[in-house]
């Protein structure tokens, strides 16, 4: 495997860790933690350390290293997790994943940014420290040298025995069996003896491979499910037998020959006035076991059962889109074979045509499985956005709290890494324009603390995110008085609220008074909207005074199949987006009337503007059209407009191929397919349709009719 593959391996196992951390940290701030969760907690950053070690990037180990040794004071109980630490060791994960994101990007990060960050986490750690006692050291000698004395226990003692044999993997992962003894005689009183009677001669001997055996007694007030916490980060790594210390229960006996035994003796704690040289009680005999069974035991009475084991297979993205255009091409020959069986004029009875049903089904079928594939939760980007909130509520000083809805919602791979930027803009403006100082929530009658929320669901085939927050809502005065002043729209315009709130996303548009680092210089918005329409989606706002703002994006399942309306226009054929289309009409002439030198259709008393795509694209004059045509409404960012068209052919599913690669961008069209005639046929961008005859309606009627 190249140095390459290896790395970017590296990368996409740091985005699993990094969002088990967050995972971890949620349940943290929600209270609902247990000793596990701060192991994953640490067993994430530890990962993250040791991979980062093995590339060379040494920055990331630094900070990795500070974060981690917070973190285990935590794990061992010698730091409580008051609001402080939660504050620190979140800010921390927040800085971790940004200094993996740079040293994806540039190949190396640097610790400036976090230098303060990290001097915080040492002078929490070494305060930590100095409020704890000195851990006992370990002593090790020699059997020869150490001379053993194997008592009895008393017949009333209490505790356990144990048998703890790491496996290779152990001390692969960096493991040292000290630190684990140290913390079982945290517990009680522990007396430890190492077999080291599996180990080979050196010319045999393999450093894969863990030989020694640690038989152990912990006497003491204490439970199996407290020992175990012991070794949870060392699940899967070892066998570890634990039984409960019974009368007269010695630990196992210890070959004497050829090997040499090692006893450990960890004394228990000296009360404060006496000096610690007190002696532990000597450790029982024990006899030789296996170093590391191929498998650990089971425990004697699990509480629930393992949980199965869940594998994933990692697939190179371009793969997966080489799989996605055989499968655009399989539907696009199905189109061509059931227009050569039309042409022939088979009855839709025929077996042939049953057997092209079937086909179509399966396609269908495939296409859906292979765009799961592409499918990825938006869970990963919701946790990135939770970092954008925090840091523009730190940059503003506006306390913000954060909450996420429908991570597990999937959406197409594509799709999800180009929603990052628009949804940093939007939610940074959620903090910085939306919500308020605390000292005006708190005036209002609301919570200092702010709340910025961003949900994700499945909705009638699509993908509909929501922004909102719970501020002062939108002023559409203020709003309304901007656009004029800087020119936008006419000094008298008369503009709905609908209409108001779209001003947002105009080109330039900013109501902030002074420039900062998060807003003012005229862009963003209109960058999410054409980021968000260039995918095929759309963007509306909602907004009550007083009770916060709602933006709201919906975006196609995928970028690859489209759900199309045929229709004819001139001598060519179109298609038009089907999540676009409200409806279809055959007006009567008096429904179509000139307002203001456009032509305008009548729908149940609304007036919608009308636009004809053969004029708009040049493909006749204006003179001598129709109005015996059709009209097709559509719904295009909150504005409806009725499209003429000579002729609405069918309804089905095409294949979206791109004409930026291989010719460029047209203005008011989307993308291009293959229909099943060999056609070329062009996608209208239903959005850019309104845009485009915008400017064009003051100048003259877009269509003239027959007098």
């Amino acid at each position: 495997m190249s140095n390459e593959t290896l790395r970017d391996t590296f990368f996409a196992e740091c985005e699993e860790l990094i969002e088990s951390l967050t995972e971890g940290l949620e349940v943290v701030a929600s209270g609902a933690w247990d000793g596990e969760t701060i192991n994953a907690i640490f067993r994430a950053v530890h990962s993250i350390k040791g991979a980062a070690g093995a590339f060379g990037f040494t920055d990331l180990v630094t900070f990795a290293h500070a974060y981690e040794t917070v973190l285990d004071l935590i794990r061992s109980d010698k730091l409580d997790i008051a609001p402080e630490v939660l504050r620190l060791i979140t800010r921390s994960s927040d800085a971790l994943a940004e200094l993996v994101d740079t040293t994806r990007q540039q190949g190396s990060a640097s610790l400036d940014p976090v230098r303060d960050l990290i001097g915080e986490l040492e002078a929490t750690a070494k305060d930590a420290k100095a409020d704890t006692p000195p851990e006992p050291e370990f002593t090790w000698a020699p059997l020869a040298l150490l001379p053993i004395e194997v008592e009895e226990p008393a017949p009333a003692a209490t505790g356990f025995s144990i048998r703890f044999a790491p496996g290779g993997a152990f001390y692969a992962n960096g493991h040292e069996p000290v630190r684990f003894l140290s913390a079982l005689d945290a517990l009680g009183t522990l007396s430890v003896a190492c077999d080291a009677s599996a180990v080979p001669p050196l010319d045999g001997f393999d450093v894969d491979t863990g030989y020694l055996v640690w038989n152990l007694r912990l006497e003491g007030a204490t439970d199996e499910d407290a020992i175990r916490r012991v070794f949870a980060f060392a699940e899967g790594l070892c066998t570890l037998d634990i039984a409960p210390l019974g009368e007269g229960s010695p630990l196992p006996e210890v070959a004497t020959e050829p090997a040499p035994l090692f006893i450990a003796r960890a004394p228990a704690p000296p009360p404060a006035d006496i000096p610690a040289e007190g002696s532990a009680p000597e450790p029982a005999e024990a006899t030789p076991q296996a170093a590391a069974p191929a498998a650990p035991p089971a425990r004697a009475a699990p509480r629930t059962p393992a949980p199965a084991v869940q594998t994933t297979l990692r697939v190179d993205p371009e793969r997966v889109d080489r799989l996605i255009n055989s499968v655009g091409e399989l539907i696009i020959n199905h189109a061509v074979i059931s227009q050569k069986l039309d042409s022939c004029g088979l009855g839709t009875d025929s077996e042939i045509m049953a057997a092209l049903d079937d086909y179509r089904y399966l396609a269908r079928e495939i296409q859906e499985a292979v765009m799961s594939i592409r499918a990825q939760p938006v869970k990963a980007l919701f946790q990135r956005m939770g970092r954008v909130v925090r840091e523009a509520g730190e940059a503003t000083g506006k306390p913000v709290m954060f909450i996420s809805e429908g991570e597990a919602t999937e959406i197409d791979k594509t799709i999800l890494e180009r929603l990052a930027d628009p949804l940093t803009h939007m939610l940074r403006n959620s903090v910085d324009h939306g919500l308020e100082t605390a000292e005006k929530r708190r005036a209002a009658g609301k919570s200092e603390v702010g709340s910025v929320r961003l949900s994700a669901a499945h909705r009638s085939g699509h993908v509909v995110i929501e922004v909102s927050d719970d501020g002062a809502g939108l002023n559409r005065e203020r709003i309304l008085a901007k656009a004029m002043e800087k020119g936008l729209v006419p000094p008298d315009a008369k503009l709905t609220e609908p209409e108001i709130d779209n001003l947002l996303f105009m080109p330039g548009f900013s109501t902030a008074e002074n420039v900062t680092n998060l807003s003012g210089r005229g862009v963003g918005m209109d960058v999410v909207k054409t980021t968000i329409t260039s995918l095929g989606g759309k963007v509306g706002i909602s907004s009550l005074a007083g009770e916060g703002s709602t933006f709201t994006i919906s975006l196609p399942l995928t970028l690859a199949v489209l759900d199309g309306m045929i229709i004819g226009v001139g001598a060519e054929t179109m298609v038009l987006p089907l999540s676009s289309v409200v409806e279809t009409v055959r007006p009567q002439r008096r429904d179509i009337h000139e307002i203001a030198g456009e032509l305008v259709l009548s729908v149940r008393g609304t007036y919608v503007p009308i636009v004809d795509l053969a004029l708009l694209f040049g493909m006749r004059s204006a003179k001598g059209q129709s109005a015996e045509r059709s009209y097709v409404l559509l719904d295009a960012g909150g504005a409806s407009i009725a499209v003429a068209v000579d002729a609405i052919q069918d309804q089905r599913q095409v294949v979206i191929k791109s004409l930026e690669g291989n010719y460029g961008t047209v203005p008011g069209i989307a993308a291009a397919t293959i229909l099943g005639d060999g056609k070329i046929a062009l996608i209208i961008d239903s959005e850019a349709l309104v845009e485009l005859v915008s400017p064009r309606r003051n100048a003259r009627p877009l269509i003239e009719l027959e007098a």
